[in-house]
């Protein structure tokens, strides 16, 4: 990148240059055109009385010779009547001149003309000194090619010192931008240390932000293996020490089932943990997806299958639910919305107490966004792990979570689910009484 900022620079300096001093010569150029034409203009008017009176001998005359300024006197129908340095003799008729016929037209003309030949180029002035005569002067000056030729060697010193000069800054500045950058490389965790120019600063904690946020997924990656490693381990360790027993006869006949139920409840659990550990993945993978299919969905009814799909689990553990509200509409997607109340309910249950209750309730608030809420009357959740409770494999009480079939997940794959419906959760929780989750949807 140094490299390719510092040619860049160097290139817009070089063009920089010579296009300044092209355009510094033709900027000369053209006041030495008016310079040139001005004269002749004077001289013109100084010489007018000599003309009209024929007095070409005067000393104007001659001086204007000296000056290298050629006098012609042309009458109307184009013939040379005079010339300070051609024979009139050899001259043919000059009524076709541009600057003669614009003379005879508005009273005076001017012209340049260019010999390839000489590289010179030659200024005319012609001006109506009576009804009868044109008076022209001229003069012949280098082209504007011959005087940058002259003054080539000038005009390359000078370029050559701009370009080295630019060459050399170009790359104390291209150092200048680049330093901070390399050092916020090296000090990614410090970037507070870093001087750098305040236009850089928004770059600059970008790349410190977006190097965060790399070492947070890389972290949670890191523990999330870790989890997941731990947790596979458990059932795994208990299947692969049960199916030993068996296989070496160590078991009794009562011991076999027991041995076999104990094999197949680890076994579900096993997979329930995949399951979810692949859900999750899909849900990661589905926050980069803007292909999403959301659609206009009955919230109440999404909640209502829900309750009754989880009624007869409830019975197992002695737990009753109900469920209140009304219809309500929220733009989401269907599959993910039966999963959020389903973990949500699923939770509520197995960390209830027996003969306890579980509300779900769906209706519309006061300021027109869809409320969904679950209650119960349940274990409770300690302050200090309500922040929590929403990552990955974290648990308050991690032996009723195992014993309950928990994994540890549920929580997560909601808080996914309400983040892509760009929804609000609110957790409210006391220990012994119950816990409540309200989630508010945009209204449509």
């Amino acid at each position: 990148m140094k490299k390719k900022i510092n040619t860049l620079y160097i290139l817009l300096s070089v063009s920089a240059i010579l296009l300044t001093l092209i355009a510094t010569t033709c900027v000369y150029y053209s006041f030495l055109r008016k310079e040139v034409l001005d004269n002749l203009k004077n001289y013109a008017h100084l010489l007018k009385t000599p003309i009209v009176e024929e007095a070409y001998d005067s000393d104007i005359i001659h001086t204007a010779k000296e000056d290298r300024i050629r006098i012609t006197v042309i009458q109307k129908d184009g013939e040379v009547l005079f010339d300070n340095e051609v024979n009139i003799e050899e001259m043919d008729n000059h009524s076709e001149r541009p600057e003669v016929q614009e003379a005879l037209q508005s009273g005076e003309g001017v012209t340049v003309r260019r010999s390839d030949t000489l590289d010179k180029s030659t200024f005319y002035y012609a001006f109506a000194v009576d009804n009868d005569k044109i008076l022209r002067v001229s003069k012949e000056t280098g082209s504007i090619w011959s005087i940058l030729g002259q003054a080539f060697p000038f005009i390359a010193l000078i370029a050559g010192i701009l370009i080295i000069s630019s060459i050399l800054f170009s790359g104390l500045l291209t150092s200048s931008i680049v330093k901070p950058i390399e050092t916020l490389a090296n000090n990614l965790d410090h970037v507070e240390t870093v001087s750098t120019y305040k236009e850089l600063m928004p770059f600059l904690n970008t790349i410190q932000r977006q190097h965060d946020d790399i070492l947070k997924s890389a972290k949670i990656r890191q523990e999330f293996t870790a989890n997941v490693s731990h947790e596979l381990k458990t059932p795994l360790t208990s299947i692969s020490g049960y199916s030993e027993l068996i296989e070496n006869g160590m078991a009794s006949s009562g011991d076999v089932q027991r041995f076999a139920g104990e094999i197949h409840k680890n076994a579900q659990r096993l997979l329930t943990l995949i399951n979810d550990i692949l859900r999750l993945s899909e849900l990661d993978d589905s926050e980069k997806d803007t292909m999403l299919s959301f659609e206009t969905v009955d919230l109440y009814n999404i909640a209502e299958n829900c309750v009754n799909m989880l009624t007869l689990n409830a019975e197992k553990h002695q737990v009753r639910m109900t469920m209140e509200g009304a219809s309500c509409q929220v733009h989401g997607n269907r599959q993910m919305l039966e999963e959020l109340i389903y973990n949500l309910c699923d939770n509520a249950i197995r960390y209830n107490n027996p003969g306890g209750t579980v509300w779900v309730s769906v209706r519309e608030s006061d300021d027109l966004q869809v409320e969904l809420m679950v209650k119960d009357t349940g274990i409770g959740i300690p302050e200090e792990h309500q922040t929590r409770i929403f990552e990955r494999f974290y648990r308050v009480d991690k032996s009723r979570s195992k014993s309950t079939g928990g994994t540890g997940l549920g929580l997560a794959i909601v808080k996914h689910i309400v983040s892509q419906h760009q929804a609000e959760m609110k957790l409210e929780s006391e220990i012994g009484v119950g816990t409540t989750i309200i989630i508010r949807f945009p209204g449509i």
